[in-house]
């Protein structure tokens, strides 16, 4: 009897379990059932049961009825978390049940969307945003569309968010083009309302199932004095395409996007593209654009790819001696054994080894660069080295042919780092380097060494034609420097032509004189009232449809006080702006737009042309740009959607001003 007593003054053991604000505990005979609130299941209550076997119920019930269970999921997370420091915790028995954290029961109404966003307690969840997110995911980090039929994927969202449906392949490909065509009249209005105007940049890829693709990206300067970058349009090229097709191609892209009117310059990656091409697009625009008389300012190739293509070509030259270094490096980093006697060598001939002798990745050429400077430097240890392959020994004159070799191609490196690493290349960087590299191919082609002064001959012969296209272009871009002027072409001239020098400044002083007129022109049209902001600017080429088109410029000169002084004159005749490393070109501009207000246009304009495409992770590729086979598998409209967004969003990521797009936002949010 005392023990019976004793056992009905025992309190029951206090239920702790968030999933008690579900069950009721129900008590028959000896046996404790838990009886489910939602569905009415009995189940066991007994203490010595547990509660996963509640938990688990209460999962499925709750799902099945659309109510939500994160809550539930982040309960019994926090409990895992908590056993690991228990000991730090200290327990109040006393503690009510009623203070544990309640989930709010959120229910689909049978008419309502399971689409919309419902309230979970203190956060949104919004099924539609998040399928846009998973879309967004994708897109930006270039994930291939088939990870939503994973199964790892799809335990992973299930697990997160069970009310989450994940969705197939299909589906997430229509959500990438949904915020493709938003962000694609995003991007539309933009270069729409844009003052200044476009330049166009012609890359060419391929992929590894020798697919052909084009890319078109818009290069300018905002109306914040901000460089920009828009790739516009990647296109799969068909296998029946022709080259001269190109330039039906471009022109189509420009037309859709309404920009033609708006053009520029327009920059090549390849110098060996056909000048039919680049003529019909001149054709097509020539009434709708700035240009000089003879077209230079339109018909840009890329300074990256010339550098690139001469330093393959002294890679090829050199190709023999290249194979026997590739085969004694591959020799001494074969055992431990013949590399620690290499560096012993080393140490005894007093070289200096804290460099490491690297085998190259041929498709990369910078790295054969690398192989051929660590070895021009340990060339005696692979002379002195036992045992050495007789086919791998180099003669004197080819060890000193090496180290030619690798002078020219430390130079090109350089200049190509400083090209692609740059964040803000303008076009006023390119200039004084160009210079640099004719000035150097000018001294190379007088070696005394047959073999150098033919190859620096056959490479030089490849650079003239680039520079007869874009020499006029760079030193446009390098007068609207502040700091250079005149002077810089005066001095860079004075060492690549010598007597003629004078010619060629004259030329480079009347190009941008003309090309500044064409501006003054425009000016005093919107002055005027006959022309708006960002409108055509008046052409010189000889088109006779119509007659009066010489009585712009005749007005403009005519009108002109013969004591006023142009903007390009008064920037010209004041002192150059003193060099620093801090300096910011287009910062520079925007201060002075009120001082040379029609300059800083064509200042505008020019600065934003892209004087080189390549960027830095393709910079040393000797096979020239692929996608990789994520990027290549979807369909041609679904791969450019992908290309051009991702690159779209990246931009916006970088912005500091928030996107305010709907699929931009956080998964949660809190609620008011």
């Amino acid at each position: 009897m005392e023990v019976a007593n004793e056992s009905t003054a025992k309190k029951p053991k206090r239920l702790t379990s968030v999933v008690w604000n579900h069950f009721e505990r129900v008590k028959k005979a000896d046996i404790c059932y838990a009886v489910c609130v939602h569905c009415n299941k009995k189940l066991s209550g007994s203490s010595n049961s547990g509660t996963t076997h509640l938990r688990n119920h209460l999962m499925r019930c709750l799902k099945r009825s659309n109510y939500d269970v994160s809550q539930l999921l982040a309960v019994k997370r926090r409990k895992k978390e908590n056993t690991l420091t228990i000991a730090n915790i200290s327990y109040d028995e006393g503690q009510r049940k009623e203070d544990y954290m309640k989930p709010t029961i959120v229910k689909y109404e049978q008419d309502q969307r399971k689409d919309e966003a419902f309230n979970l307690g203190s956060s949104w969840f919004n099924p539609e945003r998040s399928r846009l997110d998973l879309a967004r995911m994708i897109i930006l980090h270039g994930y291939p569309l088939a990870m939503v039929e994973q199964v790892g994927f799809k335990v992973f969202v299930k697990n997160m968010q069970p009310l989450f449906d994940v969705v197939h392949n299909s589906t997430i490909e229509l959500s990438c083009v949904e915020i493709y065509m938003k962000e694609k009249q995003r991007i539309y209005d933009i270069l729409s309302k844009l003052q200044g105007r476009i330049n166009l940049a012609i890359e060419m890829w391929s992929s590894p199932e020798n697919s052909k693709y084009v890319c078109l990206t818009a290069h300018y300067v905002d109306d914040e004095w901000k460089l920009q970058k828009k790739i516009l349009n990647f296109l799969t090229l068909d296998s029946s395409h022709t080259e001269d097709m190109l330039s039906d191609v471009i022109i189509k892209c420009l037309m859709d996007w309404d920009i033609d009117c708006k053009l520029f310059a327009m920059t090549f990656d390849d110098c060996s593209t056909n000048d039919d091409i680049v003529s019909r697009i001149k054709d097509q625009v020539s009434e709708s654009r700035p240009r000089l008389s003879n077209g230079q300012l339109l018909d840009v190739r890329s300074a990256a790819h010339v550098l690139n293509s001469i330093a393959q070509d002294a890679i090829e030259a050199l190709q023999v001696v290249i194979q026997k270094i590739r085969g004694s490096v591959k020799y001494v980093k074969s055992s431990q054994s013949i590399l620690g006697k290499f560096n012993e060598i080393a140490q005894q001939k007093g070289i200096d080894n804290h460099k490491i002798v690297v085998l190259d990745y041929p498709i990369r050429w910078n790295s054969t660069y690398m192989m051929l400077e660590t070895a021009v430097e340990y060339r005696d240890v692979f002379h002195h080295l036992p045992e050495l392959d007789p086919d791998f020994a180099l003669s004197d004159e080819e060890w000193e042919r090496a180290s030619s070799i690798v002078s020219y191609l430390k130079l090109l490196i350089e200049i190509i780092n400083v090209f692609s690493s740059n964040k803000c290349p303008t076009a006023n960087i390119y200039f004084p380097e160009i210079c640099h590299v004719h000035i150097q191919l000018i001294e190379w082609c007088k070696s005394s060494d047959a073999f150098l002064s033919s190859l620096a001959t056959k490479m030089k012969a490849k650079f003239d034609k680039y520079w007869s296209k874009c020499s006029l272009a760079l030193a446009v871009a390098a007068i609207l420097d502040p700091r250079f002027k005149m002077k810089l072409v005066e001095y860079y001239y004075s060492q690549i032509y010598g007597s003629t020098a004078l010619e060629r400044i004259k030329e480079a002083s009347d190009g941008i004189k003309e090309l500044f007129n064409a501006y003054s022109i425009c000016s005093t049209l919107i002055d005027q009232g006959s022309a708006l902001p960002g409108s055509s600017l008046p052409s010189s080429s000889n088109d006779t449809r119509d007659r009066l088109k010489g009585f712009d410029k005749f007005l403009h000169e005519t009108s002109q006080s013969q004591t006023a002084i142009s903007d390009l004159e008064k920037y010209l005749d004041e002192p150059v702006f003193p060099r620093n490393c801090d300096f910011n070109i287009l910062n520079w501009w925007r201060v002075h737009t009120p001082r040379y207000p029609i300059l800083s246009m064509m200042a505008c304009d020019v600065l934003g042309t892209p004087m080189s495409t390549v960027a830095q992770e393709f910079a040393f590729n000797a096979g020239g740009r692929m996608l990789d086979s994520n990027q290549s598998s979807p369909p041609p409209d679904t791969q450019q959607a992908l290309i051009c967004t991702r690159d779209w969003l990246r931009t916006q990521s970088d912005d500091a001003t928030p996107s305010s797009s709907h699929y931009a936002l956080p998964l949660y949010v809190e609620a008011n």
